[in-house]
């Protein structure tokens, strides 16, 4: 498989995520599905990846992709991973999704030196319409019902950004989308997706 074929195959977060992981370094990718992006930068970066993945069929994928890969809840923590074990961490779309929100976001920024998160923006303008007709907002990016949605922990780029103030960690870049076009003005009310690269302060 080409690079260019491997790469079109993949979300436009995960494109942006794979140009911010640097050649030849350590990768661990929670929540790694079916180990398309860990595939994707083993191929063409030489990356030493390793994934987590609850699904049984997902975990499955991998295997065959040959990526490297535990099978264990993220809820659970990271405990088996030693500090700064890889040089970069990423959690694509499922932050959202996790309980414990900030426990995770600073495990993350303890086993890697620099981590990669990417989850869906309410700030969205058609969510806030939604609401105003008082409906809960289903998009394409956030596609269930208010009953059996797996999001339980939405948030606007200010959110997150906030959030990153208070735990004092530094952005170096973010990466906001509308389905698969990046969106470079008025993002917090444009795009459907956000993609942040972060690091912690070390003492």
């Amino acid at each position: 498989m080409s690079p260019q074929f491997s790469q079109m195959s993949l979300r436009a977060d995960l494109v942006r995520i794979a140009q911010w992981v640097q050649p030849n370094s350590s990768v661990l990718d929670l929540g790694c599905g079916d180990g398309a992006l860990l595939g994707h930068l083993k191929q063409t970066k030489g990356i030493r990846g390793v994934g987590v993945e609850i699904s049984d069929e997902r975990v499955l994928s991998c295997v065959q992709r040959g990526v490297q890969v535990i099978q264990q809840n993220l809820e659970d923590g990271l405990a088996m991973f030693d500090d700064q074990q890889f040089d970069t961490v990423v959690l694509s779309q499922t932050l959202q999704s996790m309980h414990r929100t900030e426990h995770i976001l600073r495990e993350m920024v303890r086993v890697a030196r620099e981590a990669i998160v990417s989850f869906p923006n309410f700030g969205y303008w058609p969510h806030g319409w939604s609401i105003l007709r008082g409906r809960m907002p289903v998009t394409g990016q956030m596609p269930y019902d208010w009953y059996d949605t797996p999001n339980i922990h939405l948030c606007t780029l200010k959110d997150f950004e906030r959030l990153a103030a208070k735990f004092d960690f530094t952005i170096l870049e973010r990466a906001t989308f509308n389905d698969e076009r990046e969106v470079k003005s008025f993002a917090g009310w444009r795009s459907t997706l956000a993609a942040y690269r972060f690091t912690a302060a070390r003492s």
